[in-house]
């Protein structure tokens, strides 16, 4: 099942309206066309109080890309860096914490992405890709427009030991080494994107 984050909110997708409604409390939408579904995320958008919202269709995929069409859609790529001691690496960003990610530049796939961007955020050289961990999809608003960015997060290993250098000018602030398991003051101040990043790969 695919799901969309709106800050600390979340968009369900799925296929069994009345498995998922026996079972949640939210906002319920069986898809009918994309102008209803468009009009639908901006209600929700403004919703606050409603915590989940459920959408529906017989054909998730083509949910899906419908869902996207109601927004500027951006595809980024980040990494969860592990040193040959096993903690990872996390940054503070904007004040709260967070994993290096970036947009995909033109041309570039989305595992030169990841590399570049964590290099370009944390200053560390030498990172090497080990596998693909998960997709993650949120939303965020830019004056009047909508986005929806799909960031694919990849598990990268590092081997140097350098000291990590916060990219200032994308508002880094502080760059961490965390033991897996010791991480109650992520948890308090970071976004669930990251936290499903961290769960997916038992570092949480």
């Amino acid at each position: 099942m695919y799901k969309v984050f709106f800050k600390d909110r979340t968009v369900y997708f799925g296929d069994d309206f009345s498995k998922a409604f026996g079972r949640n409390t939210g906002l319920f939408y069986k898809f009918n066309n994309l102008q209803e579904l468009t009009e639908l995320v901006y209600v929700f958008n403004e919703l606050t109080k409603i915590d989940k919202l459920f959408i529906f269709h017989d054909d998730i995929l083509t949910l899906f890309e419908e869902f996207k069409a109601c927004f500027n859609y951006i595809e980024a790529a980040g990494g969860v860096v592990i040193r040959t001691d096993g903690r990872f690496l996390v940054m503070k960003r904007d004040g709260i914490w967070d994993l290096p990610k970036g947009k995909l530049d033109p041309d570039e796939s989305t595992e030169e992405a990841a590399l570049r961007e964590v290099q370009e955020e944390t200053g560390l050289e030498g990172l090497e890709i080990v596998q693909p961990i998960l997709s993650t999809f949120h939303t965020y608003q830019m004056t009047r427009d909508m986005n929806l960015k799909k960031t694919k997060w990849f598990e990268m290993k590092y081997t140097g030991d350098a000291t990590p250098v916060p990219q200032a000018e994308e508002n880094i602030t502080e760059i961490v080494w965390v033991e897996p398991g010791k991480t109650d003051f992520i948890r308090k101040n970071t976004y669930p994107s990251v936290l499903d990043v961290l769960y997916i790969r038992d570092l949480l």
